[in-house]
């Protein structure tokens, strides 16, 4: 597991690791159990202040999200992945979207054609990352 780390994104590095364990949880790409890579791990391998991931993981933890396991580290706590867990977490990137399209003046089916492409492009990169 990797995150896809934007340091020069608006959105904060430790927001960027909240969202994404929990969208690689309500995909199951992350399962009850499994353990996320150390605080060292995550800020060596993206060249960030370890306080920066510690805050994510303690956040995620105090929302549990997430379980300190002593000897272990950070693990996926037990919960249920719900169609309605996936349309929360992704409902904020479609509104932002939407109204980036809105604000264009672009048309409905110019719009979902976008997203389709957008879709197939990370569909590729997902791919050839995976070889």
């Amino acid at each position: 597991m990797n995150y896809d780390i934007h340091p020069s994104s608006s959105t904060p590095i430790f927001r960027q690791i909240i969202d994404q364990v929990k969208r690689f949880i309500a995909s199951g790409q992350l399962q009850s159990g499994d353990t996320l890579p150390s605080v060292r791990t995550v800020a060596l391998h993206h060249a960030i202040n370890p306080m920066t991931v510690s805050k994510a993981y303690n956040m995620l933890e105090i929302e549990g999200v997430l379980v300190r396991m002593r000897g272990v580290g950070m693990v996926v706590a037990e919960r249920l992945n719900t169609a309605k867990d996936k349309t929360n977490l992704a409902m904020p990137a479609m509104l932002n979207a939407a109204q980036v399209v809105h604000q264009l003046g672009m048309e409905r089916a110019q719009a979902v054609k976008l997203f389709e492409q957008a879709l197939k492009t990370i569909e590729m990169e997902s791919k050839k990352n995976a070889d």
